[in-house]
């Protein structure tokens, strides 16, 4: 049986918009993969550029790709809808086409589901942060422990350390059990930063295994100049809290708020209070000083806020530890001075801010 008549076991699902520089080393490293039986579904969403022309030319000399057009731009969250109602699959992935990954990724995951036939597959990633100049600057490894969870307790109580370490938010480091996905009938919502958190809460909830694989086949790209979390986005705060929300609520629903579940959630709520005060100096928020002032008075007075701040623990961050400090005193002024201070540091040496920003 040649490759191309193979039944596809990956549904390999790309929006395409605006990568011209990139979607040729994603599909070329999905194509280098030791293991054959996948299909990658292009979703043409009107790019202005010519990404669409490029997929094609890689749809024409090889039958696995095919491209699906909208007539109207629907953005990353309608892309992958798309790809989900096109899938043949076993097993569907959204990788992102403007990154790449190592040739042994699908030939390992497949391996672990068939001794571990989980819903879902995590698997670690190597972070590349590329300047304003397009050069690579430095690289950082996430790599979680290599666990087969069989046991949906223990499962339960993992998924907390896997946001901790940035692996649970996102959907391109997962590979998700299509029929499972199907059955429940979930989507992708159309909305701003979260959107991957918002899945991955709503398709972890019930679900009883997973397989985690303890190495980092897939190239992740922060670009100064073109990730969507270096923009200045004026919901930033109010969505980032939403995301802390759904993550204490499903700990609430599987009845696994403990002291140690608080203290992460404090944490991670804690950076994103810190970088909301950074984001407010931007002269996009259209904040004065007594608007930032006021804001940060009524933080203080949120359930949210005093529910977890009081229990939060830096683990890594010497500036977030800082913030923690100045955040359970309720120092208005001083948590101010820390807002513009990182707002000079950002904008200054953005490259140095984000090693600083990540506790590296």
């Amino acid at each position: 049986m040649s490759r191309e008549s193979m039944k596809p076991y990956f549904s390999i699902v790309m929006p395409v918009y605006g990568v011209e520089q990139y979607i040729s080393r994603a599909i070329s490293s999905v194509q280098e993969q030791t293991f054959e039986a996948w299909e990658i579904i292009l979703v043409d969403d009107c790019s202005p550029d010519k990404s669409a022309a490029v997929a094609e030319e890689f749809a024409r000399d090889d039958q696995r790709i095919r491209i699906v057009s909208h007539k109207e731009n629907k953005g990353l969250s309608g892309a992958r809808n798309t790809g989900i109602q096109e899938a043949k699959g076993a097993y569907i992935w959204f990788m992102d086409p403007d990154d790449y990954v190592d040739g042994d990724l699908l030939e390992r995951v497949k391996l672990s589901l068939e001794e571990n036939p989980a819903e879902a597959v995590l698997f670690g990633l190597v972070e590349e942060y590329y300047g304003r100049d397009g050069d690579l600057e430095y690289t950082h490894s996430i790599c979680p422990k290599e666990v087969l969870y069989q046991d949906q307790a223990e499962l339960r109580k993992a998924v907390i350390s896997l946001e901790q370490q940035t692996l649970y938010g996102y959907a391109w480091n997962k590979i998700y059990n299509l029929e499972y996905l199907k059955e429940r009938r979930l989507a992708y919502e159309d909305v701003k930063l979260i959107e991957d958190i918002l899945f991955n809460v709503k398709y972890f909830m019930d679900i009883e295994r997973l397989n985690v694989l303890g190495f980092t086949p897939y190239h992740y790209g922060k670009r100064m100049n073109a990730s969507l979390t270096n923009k200045f986005v004026p919901e930033y705060f109010r969505l980032h809290r939403q995301r802390i929300e759904m993550l204490f609520d499903q700990y609430s629903y599987w009845n696994l708020c403990t002291s140690e579940v608080r203290q992460v959630l404090g944490s991670l709520y804690g950076r994103y209070i810190l970088s909301a005060l950074e984001r407010n100096c931007d002269r996009r928020s259209g904040m004065s000083h007594v608007d930032r002032y006021r804001w940060c008075r009524a933080l203080f007075c949120q359930g949210l806020f005093n529910e977890l701040i009081p229990c939060a623990k830096a683990r890594d961050s010497k500036a977030l530890s800082i913030a923690l400090v100045f955040l359970r005193w309720k120092k208005t002024i001083l948590c101010l001075a820390m807002g513009r201070g990182v707002h000079i540091v950002r904008g200054a040496v953005p490259m140095l801010y984000s090693r600083v920003k990540s506790g590296r």
